[in-house]
């Protein structure tokens, strides 16, 4: 081990993850970079995580509670011991080269608060096509927003343990919103930069129900922050994905405009179907490319789902704002409490 280099503490927040928690630490014990603390912080799984944790001889924390992932960030935090930490997802398998170039883009530059990685476009298990779907959109999605960034994404990220105790921890109480939150305190002091050099094959929904469900809750979880933060955007193409997620919701409600007007007024909604396809015309290009034609027509039709889903959270969301106080203050932070820990 090169005493040198800064230790990096991997912290994975996990909860019954057991089917690619090994995967995940297997792909650790592989990685290039020598110096390395690994620290899974256990949220009271009900499979056999932690005996998988302690088989590949990390350090495992274990919750007297379900806390979330944030807290269960926070908490592993509170027993490491490196320079670095290096957040990551229990369904997530780093690349080998991935923990040095995390370590190297951060010493680089003393301006960056957070370096963030990206997904690769094949899933670390492949189960459906509605996994492969959201495998390649989101390699697309979050590779293509590559350099300063606003947000942070919370399944790989890496950052001085210094700037963590400067700027505080994970609000808790976030538990599925959570990086848009801290993205915003990182960057009133420090850059967040996305590269690509950072990434890993990750484990994602295989099916429809549960992306689709995600994408709701995500999407009406994040309208407070939209509205106190004119600022954000996550990201620099998520204007014209919002835009195309408004236009294929109104293609479904036009739809009965040929029913009580005639048929001439079908274009409305066929144009607008062709105004949410091309707000996001080179992911289809993308996808054309790396999986063929058949695939892209299946595709095309989840993502329409998808968007019809975005723009329904963004209206309901809207409305919480509205009637609800609690709601528009979901991003104030809360007294922190230290959760608690077993053996």
């Amino acid at each position: 081990m090169d005493e040198h280099l800064p230790l990096v503490s991997v912290i994975i927040p996990n909860y019954n993850y057991a089917r690619t928690l090994g995967l995940c630490l297997t792909a650790l014990e592989r990685q290039e970079y020598p110096n390395i603390e690994v620290i899974v912080v256990d949220d009271r799984s009900t499979d056999d995580s932690v005996e998988i944790a302690r088989r590949h001889g990390v350090q495992v924390l274990i919750t007297d509670t379900n806390i979330g992932a944030p807290a269960a960030r926070n908490l592993g935090v509170e027993h490491a011991r490196g320079e670095v930490l290096f957040f990551l997802d229990s369904d997530v398998a780093l690349t080998p080269d991935t923990v040095g170039n995390a370590v190297a883009l951060l010493t680089a530059d003393p301006t960056l608060g957070v370096v963030c990685g990206t997904y690769e476009p094949e899933p670390l298990i492949p189960d459906s096509r509605v996994e492969r779907y959201r495998s390649l959109q989101l390699h697309y999605w979050i590779s293509g927003d590559a350099g300063d960034i606003t947000t942070i994404y919370s399944a790989i990220f890496a950052m001085w343990t210094r700037v963590f105790h400067e700027i505080g921890p994970l609000n808790p109480a976030l538990r599925h919103s959570e990086n848009a939150d801290y993205g915003h305190r990182i960057t009133q002091r420090y850059r967040i930069v996305l590269d690509t050099a950072i990434r890993g094959a990750h484990d994602h929904d295989d099916k429809l129900s549960v992306v689709l469900s995600k994408f709701f809750h995500r999407a009406r979880l994040h309208i407070p922050l939209y509205l106190r933060r004119p600022d954000f955007n996550g990201g620099p193409t998520n204007s014209s994905r919002g835009w195309g997620s408004l236009a294929a919701l109104f293609a479904v409600v036009t739809l009965a405009l040929p029913v009580l007007f005639g048929p001439l007024w079908l274009l409305v909604p066929l144009v607008l179907l062709i105004a949410s396809i091309a707000s996001d015309l080179g992911m289809y290009r993308f996808v054309w490319g790396y999986a063929g034609a058949g695939f892209t027509v299946y595709f095309t039709a989840i993502h329409f789902l998808v968007n019809v889903t975005v723009a329904l959270a963004v209206f309901v969301g809207a409305a919480q704002c509205v009637l609800s106080s609690k709601f528009r203050h979901t991003y104030d932070m809360p007294e922190a409490s230290a959760p608690a820990m077993g053996a």
